[in-house]
């Protein structure tokens, strides 16, 4: 009766935010669908033994149950970024007042980089009722909403993720909260006058302020409109450490192989000083034998080693040493569906 009872009022809630908001904005899959979250992989263009496009990538959602190569190239507006980011663009959201929207990146398109920002790219869109945010790894990306859906052509060269979860307007509140731990270059952004009150922080830093932090890092439960659980770690640059260290192993109680781009030289090696340690993968192989190397992935996200623990979380840092003066954060799941996904594609880590 319980479980009966929650899914009724859960139908209830969206019909009667689909009346009052008029669009539910949310994450689109390959088809354009409504769809809870998904993660896409775009591949690198140099892989192991081949040359690719840079602009293929697969695909995952709940009702895909593993990476699936897509049909669609990341630098169409087809596929699921481009459905997702067109109700931005032709849905022209971005002239609303009854939206929120943020496009931010440290290495934003067009404009010259600037020092000083966190390390974190995404898009925010939400109303009243719910909206999407999706974080990605790829600079200079998304394009400027008034250009429509453009993908910049350095981004075919590493291999880059994307997660992108539908969220109720709640969550937003907290995620605003976050986002001031991360300072986020928002290059493009709008807080309509309706959502002030709301968020307070969003609004600061819309207009290039940096708000007050109560302290170096912050973590939150966020759940997706169908109950899924993510955890949002945040740091700002006052927390000197690798965050995946120095924090999230030790607060998840795992050891994590983390996969980020490491250049030659500045790369931070496996760490086992601490109780939990991290291992830093070298090569990852998706399905159909296709084998790249780390420093070929632009991407970050980091598994759990061991099986039991079902941890997974995808970012915005590198293990680099400059990298620990950032700010920036991880998003992470205990879905068994994307940890198998990640944790099968290890090929190879560096113990200690």
């Amino acid at each position: 009766m319980d479980t009966c009872f929650c899914l009724c009022v859960r139908i209830f809630i969206m019909l009667w935010c689909c009346a009052v908001c008029g669009t539910d904005i949310s994450c689109r899959n390959e088809a354009g669908e409504p769809v809870d979250w998904f993660i896409i992989y775009k591949l690198p263009r140099d892989k192991i033994g081949e040359v690719g496009s840079g602009v293929d990538y697969m695909y995952l959602d709940s009702s895909v149950g593993s990476w699936q190569m897509s049909k669609f190239m990341v630098n169409t507006s087809q596929g699921a970024i481009g459905n997702t980011l067109n109700q931005l663009y032709m849905g022209e959201a971005y002239k609303s007042n009854s939206s929120v929207y943020a496009l931010y990146n440290d290495a934003p398109p067009i404009l010259k980089y600037l020092k000083g920002y966190g390390h974190t790219k995404g898009v925010l869109l939400f109303n009243r009722c719910q909206g999407f945010w999706l974080s990605h790894s790829i600079p200079r990306f998304p394009s400027f909403p008034e250009k429509g859906y453009l993908y910049p052509s350095s981004g075919k060269v590493n291999g880059q993720t994307a997660l992108c979860v539908t969220y109720q307007y709640e969550q937003f509140l907290l995620i605003a909260k976050q986002m001031a731990y991360l300072y986020p270059r928002f290059y493009n952004c709008s807080v309509p006058a309706a959502f002030l009150a709301d968020m307070p922080q969003l609004a600061q830093l819309c207009k290039g302020a940096k708000p007050p932090l109560a302290s170096d890092k912050a973590v939150e439960q966020l759940f997706s409109i169908e109950g899924e659980k993510f955890v949002n770690f945040v740091k700002s640059e006052r927390f000197v450490d690798d965050i995946y260290t120095g924090w999230v192993a030790q607060a998840l109680g795992a050891d994590l192989l983390v996969e980020t781009w490491q250049t030659q030289g500045h790369e931070l090696p496996s760490n086992c000083s601490l109780p939990k340690h991290t291992m830093n993968v070298k090569r990852i192989q998706l399905p159909g034998s296709i084998l790249f190397l780390s420093r070929h992935d632009h991407s970050k996200w980091c598994v759990s080693r061991v099986y039991e623990e079902q941890v997974t979380c995808l970012g915005d840092l590198n293990r680099e040493r400059a990298q620990m003066w950032r700010g920036g954060g991880l998003v992470c799941s205990f879905n068994p569906l994307i940890y198998k996904a990640f944790r099968q594609v290890v090929d190879w880590y560096i113990g200690c």
